[in-house]
């Protein structure tokens, strides 16, 4: 029997897990896969992290993983025009660190925390509370767990809430590819957001000599995209990528009684823009405080509803790159063409720019 049982040990989940912890509830987190492991992603971890991550005490653990620090954003546009943003400098920084490593750091927190971790547990059955039973009954990897408060954070195709009636369908209009490659010389410590005719790229030193590369396109281009890649950066054609799907869905209700969704479980940000670790570590506190809240005697409803508006603030403002990286596979011409007009308005790519960075 648990306070919470969080699905999915991500950002979004870990990040849940350890703040319940902290503030004393049991918690329950239940991974169906054996960390560590790489996932889809940026890789970028922008400085609105930093202040969480200190919450947790992870901030010194972080800044000793291999990383990349970044110091500016470039946006290339199918031309070759280049225009360049730079990034906030100091202490805590704009950094780009392997989901395998980052993702395991949070974990280990929470089970230091007193977490409980199930690992290789995928969940295969649930029933939500009821007239018998106030509670959740998860069923996992042949185990039967309840728990008072069940939180998604299984990730944009989320079980749970599938098992829930509560996912909607996922438009299948683009595809991603990413992987990680040996860091090109003189490359820096940029990230870049390259619009090519097929799609566009996503490029960031990651430390240890190594670069994430993201391929983003439409189905019938892709085969294009990833033969300029192979091209640009030297890659073999029996190279071995990773793939998510989809790219854009329609946002969940963040809060329903007694149920969470944290991370990609309540809504798909587009995953090579720095963004997507934010949302999942800062939506895994906000579902803490929430649960914290209930648990302590507050209504569930209430509850709910609070955590639904917290989570749609979290987002307001932020999603312009997302809007923009979509049109630049859609409508890549267009997309370059905003870049022209962003070089004669640089003050409004950096004000842009800096709303993510915040």
């Amino acid at each position: 029997m648990f306070d919470v049982a969080i699905v999915g040990s991500g950002p979004a989940g870990s990040s849940c897990a350890a703040f319940c912890a902290k503030a004393g509830l049991r918690a329950l987190l239940l991974e169906r896969e054996i960390f560590p492991r790489e996932k889809v992603c940026g890789d970028c971890l922008n400085p609105a992290c930093w202040p969480i991550l200190r919450r947790l005490q992870l901030t010194e653990r972080v800044q000793i993983l291999p990383h990349g620090v970044l110091d500016r954003v470039e946006f290339i546009g199918i031309g070759g025009r280049t225009l360049a943003v730079t990034l906030p400098a100091g202490g805590e920084v704009e950094i780009a660190v392997k989901r395998s490593l980052f993702d395991q750091l949070i974990m280990r927190r929470a089970r230091e925390l007193g977490a409980t971790i199930c690992e290789g547990s995928t969940v295969t059955a649930l029933t939500a509370p009821g007239a018998a039973t106030q509670n959740w009954t998860i069923t996992a990897a042949a185990r039967t767990f309840e728990s008072r408060v069940l939180v998604a954070a299984d990730g944009r195709n989320s079980t749970i809430s599938r098992l829930c009636n509560l996912l909607p369908r996922g438009a299948k209009e683009r595809i991603a590819l990413q992987t990680h490659l040996p860091l090109p010389r003189d490359f820096g410590n940029r990230v870049v957001l390259q619009f090519l005719p097929e799609g566009y790229s996503g490029q960031a030193p990651v430390g240890d000599g190594e670069l994430n590369l993201c391929l983003v396109s439409v189905p019938r281009k892709m085969l294009a995209l990833r033969s300029w890649a192979e091209t640009r950066f030297g890659i073999s054609r029996e190279h071995s990528w990773r793939t998510i799907t989809p790219l854009t869905r329609a946002p969940i209700t963040a809060g329903h009684a007694s149920l969470f969704l944290v991370g990609d479980a309540a809504r798909v940000v587009e995953p090579f823009t720095g963004e997507g670790i934010y949302y999942a570590v800062a939506s895994g506190e906000l579902a803490a405080d929430a649960i914290v809240s209930q648990r302590n005697g507050r209504d569930a409803a209430g509850v709910a509803a609070a955590y639904s508006a917290a989570h749609a603030k979290l987002y307001r403002g932020r999603l312009w790159i997302n809007r923009l990286a979509r049109s630049a596979v859609l409508s890549p011409r267009v997309a370059s063409g905003l870049l022209e007009v962003a070089r004669f308005q640089p003050a409004m790519l950096r004000f842009l720019t800096a709303k993510i960075v915040r």
